[in-house]
């Protein structure tokens, strides 16, 4: 919802050229009720992302629909928590009633998180001391968004799906060679 109100779809789709592939994924915001100004209804929800895809394909491009990646969130056993039921289960729908590319980023950064454990995923966050960050003097406790290494990991999650649902766009993704 802020997405469109702050003008940043339409910045996206006023630069994007035919067969340029959009990657969507949303929903931490969307679904913060505590936060009226973002919050987003499902129905609301669906329907932006349904104009996401509807606008990218009248255009030439190509959607990439994504579920929103899991926050860090564990049970008292240490199993990894699903923290966006509602919303990931409808990109799932839209993705399949639109037939779009799909990745299903929140089960995914799940398992990740579940192979690091309750205490070692904290590397994955923003998880810092005070002192230890000189953008963060006071510390952080934040279970959304991610460290280096855990925007690389869900980074590598994203392309080793890409090379299976699209192996054409994989094959163009280049790693950069270091001199």
């Amino acid at each position: 919802k802020t997405f469109i109100r702050e003008g940043l779809w339409n910045s996206i789709m006023d630069e994007m050229k035919t067969g340029d592939y959009v990657f969507i994924q949303f929903g931490h915001n969307d679904e913060s009720k505590e936060k009226t100004e973002r919050y987003t209804t499902p129905e609301e929800y669906k329907r932006n992302l349904i104009q996401f895809i509807s606008e990218t394909k009248a255009k030439k491009g190509i959607p990439v629909l994504l579920t929103p990646v899991s926050r860090r969130k564990f049970d008292r056993d240490g199993k990894a928590m699903e923290t966006h039921k509602e919303y990931s289960a409808l990109v799932t729908e839209v993705a399949e009633k639109e037939k779009v590319l799909f990745i299903d980023l929140d089960q995914k950064s799940r398992a990740l998180f579940q192979q690091f454990g309750p205490e070692d995923s904290k590397w994955l966050f923003l998880q810092l001391q005070p002192g230890e960050h000189p953008n963060y003097p006071e510390g952080k406790n934040d279970n959304t968004h991610f460290s280096e290494l855990g925007a690389r990991l869900i980074a590598q999650i994203v392309l080793q799906e890409l090379r299976s649902i699209e192996p054409e766009l994989a094959e163009k993704i280049i790693i950069p060679v270091k001199k």
